[in-house]
């Protein structure tokens, strides 16, 4: 118990982290769509996932639903329940943020209200695509409108393209570079039909280290009068875009990493986040201890420390911490 304790003085909290089901498990097999993001499904155990936090110092872990999305709005509601539950049986050890069935509008939105009033869903899992219903079409401004009437936290994760070339995601895997132009692709989307101005009071968490936004927001800022003097964009609100965006270091952060994020935004905007159970927890907890070293040692880093690792997510999920 005293490792534990001295675990949990470090406070961490893990806004990128992932539930599993076998109810989840089971659709997928039964649609033969176990390797539709050409990756393996890993197995997840909530004991096992605490027993990584307690080891690891992490108090609390942000639940949301992997990928694929499932076709059967009952698997979605079975997923959000699950993660209701867990949070309910381990109290302070796990928030969650619940699935949508999209791309059906008017259903998603009943399943958000019925996450947030009655599971008590503390945000929204949005996948960067639904069936080729991208983020920052038409049709979903109804849903950050109630988004943004709820001011909801939605974290962003990337699914398979759609259309998808299957021979180029044969010869390099989603996760290894598409999954980083998918979400570049749904931010950017949002910031040209300025839904993140437009819709303020939505904050939206961005992973994996904020994938291209880094280099793309630059050049999306270049060639802006370009696209408005052929009137292929109109007015950008830059400042009201960014300012909505959060980012989770999940993946290849390093100092350089974050160094080239605060390019975008502020520190009082990055997160830690893990990516359990994609990833085998001794990487993970070397990747916690390298991130809290460099964070440490880095003389430009080292005020924001205790922000990326739990501040930040306090402020975001309102959580009350002494």
């Amino acid at each position: 118990m005293a490792f534990v304790a001295s675990a949990y003085a470090q406070r961490v909290i893990d806004v990128h982290s992932h539930l599993i089901t076998p109810e989840f498990v089971l659709s997928l097999e039964e649609e033969g769509r176990q390797m539709e993001e050409g990756f393996p499904l890993p197995k997840y155990d909530v004991e096992a996932h605490l027993k990584w936090m307690d080891e690891t110092g992490v108090e609390t872990s942000v639940l949301t639903l992997a990928a694929p999305q499932p076709t059967s709005a009952d698997v979605i509601r079975s997923t959000n329940e699950a993660a209701a539950r867990i949070k309910k049986e381990h109290p302070g050890r796990f928030l969650f943020c619940a699935a949508l069935p999209l791309p059906d509008v008017n259903a998603a939105i009943l399943e958000a209200k019925y996450a947030l009033d009655t599971l008590d869903a503390d945000g929204i899992k949005l996948a960067t695509n639904m069936q080729g219903q991208y983020l920052g079409t038409p049709e979903l401004d109804t849903l950050f409108s109630f988004l943004n009437e709820r001011k909801a936290v939605v974290i962003l994760h990337p699914h398979r393209p759609e259309p998808v070339n299957s021979e180029v995601m044969a010869q390099t895997p989603l996760a290894m570079q598409e999954y980083l132009s998918e979400t570049t692709r749904a931010v950017a989307n949002m910031i040209s039909r300025n839904v993140l101005a437009r819709y303020s009071h939505v904050k939206v968490v961005v992973p994996h280290c904020g994938a291209y936004l880094s280099l793309a927001v630059p050049r999306m800022k270049s060639l802006t009068p370009v696209m408005q003097a052929n009137k292929m964009v109109g007015d950008i609100d830059w400042e009201a875009n960014l300012s909505a965006l959060y980012y989770d270091l999940a993946g290849a952060h390093s100092p350089e990493v974050i160094r080239m994020m605060l390019t975008i935004t502020t520190p009082d905007h990055l997160f830690y986040g893990s990516d359990y159970p994609y990833v085998a927890p001794k990487m993970l907890t070397q990747s916690l201890a390298r991130m809290k070293n460099y964070l440490s040692s880095e003389s430009d880093l080292s005020p924001y420390k205790e922000m990326i690792l739990h501040k930040n997510a306090c402020q975001l999920f309102n959580l009350a911490r002494p």
